[in-house]
């Protein structure tokens, strides 16, 4: 894990779910394979770290794909959780193999991957976005309105907006420097609508007692403003427009990308960069059509308003 956070440069997130796939697997392989634990020892009990370092290396192929069957019979695990399992445990026995030099070859080099299930990434369409900027209002409006405008703008994720400093915004060049996943940099651009939500928001920003003076969003007590306090606000407003059942933060990133494709026409790897995916496989989630565009295709066919009438008898 250490290696992962360090020289791989994952993010504290991503470790932290590694961790915990290896310790399922391992809970896993003492109940099903040791069988060194009481029957009766609820699963969430086992104790993952009990297993020797001769144990760990004698995991075989075999006993992945049963664990495998495991995840998705007793788990009922989606194919995206077995995906993320899948790959956690390959590369801890990677790692073993060419890092520490234990095994002569990774024993799960062949294990394949579950497919992905591919689902349509839930959006609001251009009138529900610009109807929940309107909805804004109150002592906060010029914070939230700001909030509101770059997740729908730029499709930054949560922790991303939470960390944007006022030295990050550089209005010459008219972008904001973010912090994405794994710790890696990117600079966004700013349209109009976003230098103009910042501007409005900074005339009012507090200035006393602020505790992180660098800071671009400020809670109600002079701090950073947290995760939660965003979640919070977003959903406020989403209820406002009667939007909030099956949509949270995360939809607004999804909103902004939608919007960018299907109004935009932005090329597929110009939204990766501006999104800071690592690979192309996950913006092309973004490529669906909507039922206009799929209308408009079927209307623009040279053949659809060509039909042979009935002849009389």
């Amino acid at each position: 894990m250490q290696y992962q956070l360090t020289v791989r440069g994952r993010s504290p997130k991503t470790v932290w779910e590694y961790g915990v796939d290896l310790r399922t697997f391992f809970r896993y392989y003492r109940k099903e394979c040791l069988h060194d634990v009481p029957s009766d020892l609820p699963f969430e009990e086992i104790d993952a770290a009990a297993v020797s370092n001769d144990q760990v290396l004698a995991v075989d192929f075999q006993t992945v794909l049963s664990y495998m069957n495991y995840l998705v019979i007793d788990r009922q695990n989606t194919a995206n959780t077995r995906l993320r399992k899948t790959s956690s445990l390959r590369r801890f026995y990677q790692f073993l193999t060419d890092q520490k030099g234990l095994l002569q070859a990774n024993p799960l080099e062949a294990l394949e991957s579950p497919k992905r299930a591919k689902s349509l990434p839930k959006y609001l369409t251009l009138e529900q976005s610009m109807e929940l900027i309107q909805s804004v209002d109150g002592p906060d409006a010029e914070r939230d309105r700001c909030i509101l405008t770059l997740f729908l703008n730029c499709g930054m994720r949560l922790s991303e907006l939470v960390g944007i400093n006022l030295s990050d915004i550089r209005h010459h060049s008219q972008t904001v420097r973010i912090l994405g996943k794994g710790n890696k940099e990117r600079i966004v651009y700013l349209n109009q609508a976003c230098l103009d939500a910042i501007d409005q928001y900074i005339a009012v920003r507090p200035k006393d007692g602020v505790q992180d003076k660098d800071a671009l969003f400020l809670s109600r007590l002079k701090k950073r403003i947290s995760p939660k306090t965003v979640q919070y606000i977003v959903k406020k407003y989403l209820d406002r427009i009667e939007m909030s059942a099956g949509y949270s933060v995360h939809k607004l990133r999804h909103t902004a990308a939608t919007l960018m494709y299907q109004h935009g026409n932005v090329d597929i790897r110009v939204l990766k960069d501006i999104l800071g995916h690592e690979n192309l496989g996950t913006t092309e989630i973004y490529t669906h059509l909507s039922d206009d565009q799929m209308k408009k295709a079927a209307n623009s066919n040279p053949l659809a308003n060509f039909s042979v009438k009935k002849k009389k008898s």
